[in-house]
């Protein structure tokens, strides 16, 4: 693995009961690099960002020994460290931090408060300080309605919540699942000019995203996942240029 390598997936295999929902994926994210990952409902790109994050990992160990176990397999490594075994709040201190699809605010605590939860992980005050002053000048509608309920907020400001809360502890990699869903054009731009900023502050990118001309004009590299597998890498470039890509895979 090149020194320069932040994320890195062996020969994935995701499988709950008897339905393998990843089937041998390996893909790579390097150190500043923003990498896309697209392909049709249902590929199992959702499921891919949460074994990276722990979460099908915990989940399989609550499950242990029940009906209809969960079975993960392959390799996962952060900074060359083996982590499909840790907790997600262990992967999450390393770096690796998860924006999940859907939002899901605290709907009945304020903005501030949902944000100071995504440093609960933190012990150092000051640097809680700057970095929820970085959230607000990144998102100023959520400085403007920082002790407003989650719950009364746009979905494209629970959107930015969201992914503001996962900048609350220092990211090396920020992987986002779905963040235009369901949001208006406006808002769609105003949310990737704030994540293009995350990036070129330094922070490595693993994006999901149906709108797949949004992440390749984003994006240095992107993979294609369909029926649980990798079946394309490259360049934007490179993978448009491909006639059944774009017809069978890619929607354009």
């Amino acid at each position: 693995m090149g020194a320069a390598t932040l994320l890195e997936i062996k020969h994935l295999v995701v499988r709950y009961d008897k339905a393998v929902v990843l089937n041998d994926v390996s893909l790579s994210v390097e150190a500043g690099e923003w990498v896309g990952l697209v392909g049709p409902n249902g590929a199992g790109k959702s499921t891919l960002l949460r074994a990276i994050s722990g979460l099908v990992a915990f989940e399989a160990r609550a499950r242990r020994g029940t009906e209809g176990d969960i079975v993960l397999d392959g390799e996962v490594r952060f900074l060359g460290r083996r982590i499909d075994g840790l907790q997600p709040h262990e992967i999450r201190q390393m770096g690796l931090v998860h924006c999940p699809e859907r939002r899901r605010p605290f709907r009945e605590l304020s903005v501030i408060e949902n944000l100071m939860t995504g440093a609960y992980l933190s012990r150092n005050s000051a640097e809680d300080k700057r970095r929820l002053e970085r959230c607000f000048s990144l998102f100023p509608q959520l400085s403007e309605r920082r002790y407003q309920l989650a719950g009364t907020l746009s979905g494209g400001e629970q959107q930015m919540l969201a992914t503001a809360r996962a900048l609350m502890f220092e990211a090396m990699l920020l992987a986002i699942d779905e963040p235009s869903l369901g949001l208006a054009p406006r808002i769609r731009d105003e949310l990737f000019a704030a994540i293009e900023t995350i990036h070129h502050e330094g922070v490595s990118i693993l994006l999901v995203e149906q709108e797949v001309g949004r992440v390749f004009a984003l994006a240095e590299r992107n993979y294609v996942l369909s029926q649980g597998q990798i079946i394309a890498e490259g360049t934007a470039q490179a993978l448009l240029a491909d006639e059944t890509l774009r017809a069978g895979y890619l929607g354009l």
